[in-house]
């Protein structure tokens, strides 16, 4: 017999990405072990992320200043626009310290299946920023999945008219890859995506 707090707070943790059930039980338990020095913060933190964490109206980054730190880095190429389909894309590319230029974040991709179209994507600001001059190349580095491949292609043919380079992320073979357990579909995008030496 658990408390209803109890399992309105297991509840609550089972609703976050990568926490089943069994997980947010764990998770529940470690925090009610030690409130005051894990729950307590915790929900302190939550609390003002909540109130201080916005969007970023030019490129759509969450962070607690508007325009993000990205954004009004100097050191940044603004020439150089990576376009990524979630905030969480964007974190990625820049734990791994590979892109020093700015980002776009779609906030999706196109999908039938999900009721998302080109009006429910963020792209009026990128629109903006090539407009307003500066913007030489723009990186699609959307998933490998149909809905990837479409949203890329959509944003090839609507970004053509500006006369920007655009450029997509190669797909293909990982570090440390071996052939023969990669599916058809990668195998096909690494011979395709091959350059020479």
């Amino acid at each position: 017999m658990i408390s209803n707090d109890i399992e309105q707070l297991i509840s609550m943790l089972s609703r976050l990405p990568g926490l089943g059930p069994r997980s947010a039980r764990r998770a529940a338990l470690s925090l009610l072990r030690q409130p005051e020095a894990r729950m307590l913060p915790l929900a302190h933190l939550m609390e003002r992320a909540a109130t201080s964490v916005r969007t970023c109206t030019l490129c759509g980054n969450l962070d607690t200043v508007d325009p993000c730190h990205i954004c009004t880095d100097a050191h940044r190429d603004r020439g150089l626009v990576c376009v990524v389909e979630t905030v969480g894309d964007l974190w990625a590319l820049e734990r791994a310290g590979v892109h020093r230029g700015v980002y776009q974040v779609l906030g999706g991709t196109l999908s039938a299946l999900a009721g998302l179209g080109p009006d429910d994507l963020n792209v009026a600001s990128l629109l903006d920023r090539i407009a307003q001059g500066g913007v030489r190349e723009v990186i699609l580095a959307l998933g490998a999945t149909v809905e990837g491949a479409t949203t890329a292609h959509w944003l090839q043919e609507k970004l053509a008219p500006t006369g920007v380079t655009v450029s997509r992320v190669g797909h293909g073979v990982p570090m440390g890859g071996a052939l023969d357990v990669l599916d058809d579909g990668t195998l096909a995008a690494a011979l395709i995506a091959r350059r020479a030496l």
